[in-house]
């Protein structure tokens, strides 16, 4: 073999592993650009978002919003799509509704809205892009609502099949209950008021609001 042939062969690994280098450079980078939008969001409000403030925030040039992600409505998508509760849910609960959705009962269904009742109450910034989705009109807010209602159809026709032999519109329930859950959690976090002389920021108060929602879906399930 020539010695041009040799050192061809050893340069090789070393470019692969640049290559490799540079590709979990660029994830990282995103990675920081994504988590950016979240610190933007908590001390500037919606109103702040924008790509120099959050490239700032990253450590990176803004040309690079354009670069990776396309732009800033969709680096704010990637962001809001990784917070959201609905993806959330464990891939343990998502195959048990998938596989044996015959198993699903009103206890899984509890599971998952008191998780909702916890979660809004937490994380701070979730409230801040649910309210910001309530209070403002965008295409990309509009395609993560959309793509939220698309999962949960999912589930939705699943527990359909069992209300089908009864009164019991369990859709509207389950927006009812879903709606109060965010409201309240919005409302009690944003004002810290009472709301019918509950404060959902106190133990009592969110004790009382969790066991409404199970006796409600209870309620709901002695019909079928």
């Amino acid at each position: 073999m020539s010695p041009k042939k040799e050192e061809a062969i050893k340069v090789q690994p070393k470019e692969r592993k640049t290559t490799s280098g540079l590709i979990r450079d660029k994830s990282r980078t995103m990675a920081r650009m994504v988590a950016a939008v979240g610190k933007v969001l908590q001390k500037k409000g919606y109103a702040g978002l924008d790509a120099p403030s959050i490239a700032k925030a990253a450590g990176v040039d803004k040309k690079l919003v354009w670069t990776y992600f396309g732009g800033l409505d969709n680096l704010v998508e990637e962001y809001i799509s990784k917070r959201d509760f609905w993806k959330s849910i464990s891939k343990e609960e998502i195959k048990k509704i998938t596989e044996t959705p015959e198993l699903i009962n009103q206890n899984d269904i509890n599971n998952i809205l008191q998780g909702l009742l916890e979660t809004l109450l937490k994380d701070k910034v979730l409230q801040k892009i649910i309210h910001w989705e309530l209070g403002e009109t965008s295409k990309t807010l509009r395609k993560i609502a959309d793509k939220r209602e698309e999962m949960g159809e999912g589930l939705f026709s699943i527990i359909d099949k069992q209300f089908e032999n009864s009164n019991v519109d369990i859709r509207a329930n389950l927006a009812l209950l879903i709606g109060g859950i965010y409201y309240l959690t919005l409302h009690g976090k944003n004002n810290g008021s009472f709301f019918c002389g509950i404060d959902i920021n106190e133990d009592k108060g969110k004790e009382r609001i969790s066991k409404a929602i199970k006796d409600i879906l209870h309620r709901s399930y002695e019909y079928i």
